[in-house]
């Protein structure tokens, strides 16, 4: 009987930790999957008079009245302070979160219309700290396409420059990563999470602060695979650093909730006063 007493306070913490459970397994989702699939995705990608906040705080504004737009296999680096709202955008281009006004649309029709699994089906998304999961290298590439091939999987990890890395792993691609892939270098785990993307071959990628936790060899390698994934592929870039930045198609400087400015690296390079500029000497003297 002493014995149970004693421990009370534990079953009652594990049966408060259960409920917390059972009631975040509850929860439904306001966004839901039903809607149309496209035919072909082109992967030409606008926001239009987007107005956002988060739900969390409805009461500070991300967006209002925000316009984007990515030409089909282009690419856009979207630079600008902390808290400018870079990552608001990929966020809502995966549709996890609506925006309380304006649209977001894929190929000239507005994503609420389509199904979320067809959205998602068609956008890679590599982050600063991939997702990767407690079991073998081979399985955490396999996630990007289901039913591929051995030879796919192998031929993915090669265009991500990881193939050799991991063939000279005692278990190659049997080798367990570990929860969070916790046994791998950063380089390591970010050219696994590119190895996934290239497998599944999204016509839309988005870039979240990719290589910014990467010493400088290891960001040479992992740029280089980035490099051959967004051939011809449209592609959304959120980062600081001018190497992961310089080569896009186009950069908008995002302040405040808009887009204040617009151009190539070299174009925006030239105006001494312009926002591009005050960002790139900021980070030279850093």
């Amino acid at each position: 009987m002493g014995e149970t007493l004693a421990m009370a306070p534990d079953i009652l913490k594990g049966n408060q930790m259960a409920a917390s459970i059972f009631e975040l397994l509850d929860r439904k989702t306001l966004i839901g999957d039903a809607g149309e699939e496209l035919k072909n995705v082109e992967g030409r990608v606008e926001l239009r008079g987007v107005q956002f906040s988060y739900p969390s705080r409805p009461d500070i504004l991300i967006f209002k009245d925000f316009d984007l737009r990515v030409c089909s296999g282009k690419s856009m680096a979207l630079v600008g302070q902390s808290g400018s709202g870079k990552s608001s955008v990929l966020a809502l281009i995966l549709r996890f979160y609506d925006p309380t006004a304006g649209r977001v649309m894929i190929d000239g029709i507005d994503i609420k219309k389509l199904k979320l699994k067809f959205l998602r089906e068609h956008i890679g998304l590599v982050q600063q700290e991939p997702t990767l999961f407690g079991t073998s290298i081979y399985d955490n590439i396999l996630y990007g396409k289901e039913g591929a091939s051995e030879g796919e999987v192998i031929e993915a990890a090669k265009l991500a420059n990881a193939h050799t890395f991991i063939s000279a792993l005692p278990e190659g691609y049997s080798t367990k990563v570990g929860e969070r892939g916790v046994q791998l270098s950063g380089g390591q785990k970010q050219r696994v999470a590119i190895a996934r993307a290239v497998l599944k071959n999204p016509e839309i990628l988005l870039l979240d602060e990719a290589t910014s936790a990467l010493d400088a060899e290891s960001e040479r390698v992992v740029l280089q695979a980035l490099d051959r994934l967004m051939i011809k592929r449209t592609t959304v870039i959120v980062a600081h650093r001018l190497s992961t930045i310089q080569n896009a198609d186009e950069i908008s400087v995002i302040q405040d909730g808009k887009v204040i400015e617009q151009g190539t690296h070299s174009n925006l390079i030239k105006k001494k006063e312009g926002a591009y500029f005050k960002l790139v000497r900021l980070q030279q003297r850093e």
